[in-house]
């Protein structure tokens, strides 16, 4: 399989082409810089699947009006310490941060607050808001559910979503940010392998016919193995119920539109924020740094705790740039150029 050419590009120049493309399309300038910041903080992390390769479908999304660029969405405090949103098919970002700065401020006064989000779009990484929550002082836990495209464990049929899981924890230094999803690799993942022609590795997926395959454009059709063998599956299918249910959201195979141009999202968010006791962050920090000082099986790769190799890996791109397919790079400019999508909500 032949791997296909990339460009090099500044962060601030891969953003400020983001942001033109999205108010080209009909997105405000905040709701443009937010969903922009999010696309790039996906490759920042090394997580192309996450990135840029998502901003031509959301411009699709937006024509074929099953995304509005422009609503804010609804929230309502249902009880003192949840709130319920309706993020009117808006963009993830915009929803999701406008969810966590009511919630954060919530959690400030009755210790924790939730936030269950229907109708949104996709919200990206997780680690985002994690990182982000848990730089201001508090906790914060996030899922949220996807279309059906991991088989069961012993199945061979996409039956549950990828359904990532986030925590962010403060510490007196980098928080800690983990991020995982249930399926051995997102769909994402497997999309950007396919835009990059690369092979995918042994154990990630199964054709349409449920057969293992290695070439992502197959693994396309088929279904993604779950994280873990039976634990990761586990968890997946706790998630899905969890979200699911506190959400009022589709499960399974009837979740569609975080991976499609053409219809409406129907899965669900949550974020769960808590405060935490004064002296945590120290201790946290403290054990973190125990972690990173314990004996290492290789002496020439140190211990490393959740999140420090992803950072590491944003500080080096923040210097030396990001990796962007030629062709991707190319489908942006045009994208810039183009007249505005005039998409109506169906």
């Amino acid at each position: 399989m032949m791997v296909r050419p990339e460009i090099t590009v500044s962060v601030q120049e891969a953003r400020t082409l983001a942001i033109k493309v999205l108010q080209d399309h009909g997105a405000p300038s905040r709701g443009a810089q937010l969903q922009a910041d999010l696309l790039i903080e996906g490759d920042l992390r090394g997580h192309p699947s996450h990135g840029l390769l998502r901003l031509p479908r959301l411009v699709r999304r937006i024509a074929a009006g099953v995304l509005d660029p422009v609503t804010e969405g609804r929230s309502t405090w249902t009880h003192s310490a949840l709130l319920e949103v309706d993020g009117e098919h808006g963009f993830g970002a915009v929803i999701a941060h406008n969810a966590l700065a009511e919630i954060t401020e919530r959690a400030a006064s009755t210790g924790v607050a939730a936030a269950v989000i229907k109708n949104n779009n996709h919200i990206g990484m997780l680690a985002h808001y994690a990182e982000k929550v848990a730089s201001g002082g508090q906790v914060l836990i996030a899922s949220t559910t996807s279309e059906a495209l991991v088989h069961p464990w012993g199945g061979r049929r996409a039956m549950v979503g990828t359904n990532p899981i986030a925590v962010g924890v403060p510490s007196a230094g980098d928080p800690v940010v983990f991020d995982m999803a249930t399926g051995a690799v997102s769909m994402g993942k497997i999309h950007a392998y396919a835009a990059a022609g690369r092979p995918l590795e042994a154990g990630w997926a199964v054709d349409a016919d449920g057969r293992p395959t290695l070439e992502a454009e197959r693994a396309k059709d088929g279904a993604i193995a779950p994280f873990g063998g039976a634990k990761g599956y586990g968890l997946g299918i706790a998630l899905e119920a969890l979200v699911a249910a506190l959400t009022q959201t589709a499960l399974g195979r009837d979740v569609r539109g975080t991976l499609d141009d053409d219809h409406f999202s129907t899965k669900g968010d949550v974020f769960i924020v808590a405060q935490v006791q004064r002296g945590a962050p120290h201790a946290v920090a403290a054990y973190l740094d125990d972690v990173r000082n314990s004996p290492s099986a290789d002496p020439r790769t140190p211990v490393s705790v959740p999140g420090d190799r992803s950072a590491a890996r944003r500080r080096r791109a923040l210097i030396d740039g990001l990796s962007i397919p030629d062709a991707l790079w190319a489908e942006l400019h045009t994208l810039a150029s183009a007249p505005a999508s005039k998409g109506s909500l169906k």
